[in-house]
């Protein structure tokens, strides 16, 4: 059986998509460990370092698979990626998170970046219709971007003596937790999308569901490791800031950055399904917090019910 050469490029595949997932999990993990200590140097509230440090960093294994998929002409994981980890990052991930412990989300602090999100998402909608992400859009998005990160930490930075007085970290430690993050993102991002690739056509699965399921959970992993971290550590703003900005990151980083190197093509068959539910569980946070400034467990568990739901959608 194992001279089989189909058995042995299955079991290559597999090796390689597996290996490549670990490596981004452990490059994600080390690139926002060294960008939140950068951001405690640099005098960040929680708050601000969920909404843009944390979340530029969970959003880097998203951005390098789409990256490595777009070079490698496929355009169906690149989408099913973002749209995907965007679902996952409200249904599975959040609701994971609520049902471990529930917590307060006092709606004033993340209403200006949910109505950003779903801008964004309705943006993307809208660039469906039209068939084309063009230069023009990502510049749009890229600009759009800079600007909430600018205005954020504009706002956000905390006062001296407002947060708790610790030793900083040194710059000899932020810098190559930095880097071999980075590292760890390209090499791993590269392995990925190549088994990935090669495991849709083995089992005549289509590249967009692979992009939607496993590889938007796989890159989405550093999202709930980052989350459960906040949990553990009583910063809950951290939590839902990172939530809310990864999937601001992912829509206006992601798809901006990319169409800015290589425009692409979106299916009309995304409007029918993947983007209005995106979309939707995006909007089904504004009225949680607005009436309740808390994720209850119930919450949670209704979160996870239509996560699954979606998922047998796919299948």
């Amino acid at each position: 059986m194992i001279n089989d050469p189909y058995f042995s490029s299955l079991y290559l595949s597999s090796l390689a998509l597996f290996s490549g997932l670990t490596i981004l999990v452990a490059g994600g993990e080390t690139l926002v460990s060294g960008a939140v200590k950068l951001a405690t140097r640099l005098g960040m509230s929680s708050l601000l370092i969920g909404l843009t440090v944390v979340a530029f960093g969970t959003s880097m294994p998203e951005f390098f698979v789409c990256l490595s998929a777009s070079m490698e002409g496929q355009p169906d994981i690149m989408l099913g990626n973002v749209i995907g980890s965007n679902i996952a990052n409200v249904g599975l991930i959040l609701g994971i998170c609520a049902l471990l412990s529930p917590f307060g989300a006092p709606f004033f602090s993340f209403n200006k970046e949910l109505y950003l999100v779903l801008g964004a998402s309705l943006a993307v909608i809208g660039i469906a219709w039209y068939g084309l992400f063009t230069r023009s859009f990502g510049f749009f998005f890229i600009t759009a971007l800079i600007l909430f990160t600018y205005l954020s930490y504009k706002n956000g930075k905390v006062p001296s003596g407002d947060e708790d007085s610790g030793p900083l970290p040194s710059y000899w430690l932020i810098i190559p937790l930095c880097a071999g993050g980075l590292a760890c993102l390209s090499l791993g991002s590269n392995l990925f999308i190549k088994g990935a690739v090669d495991v849709a056509r083995f089992f005549g699965v289509s590249n967009l569901i692979i992009g939607l399921t496993l590889a938007a959970i796989g890159t989405s992993l550093p999202e709930l490791a980052s989350s459960i971290s906040a949990i553990r550590r009583g910063k809950t703003d951290l939590l839902l800031g990172n939530i809310i900005g990864s999937n601001l990151f992912n829509l206006l980083m992601v798809l901006g950055g990319i169409a800015l190197i290589q425009p692409f093509s979106l299916q009309r068959d995304l409007l029918l399904r993947d983007l209005p539910v995106m979309t939707l569980f995006s909007a089904v946070l504004l009225p949680a917090l607005y009436f309740s400034n808390k994720i209850h467990r119930l919450y949670g568990f209704l979160l996870l019910l239509a996560y699954g739901l979606y998922m047998v959608s796919l299948v």
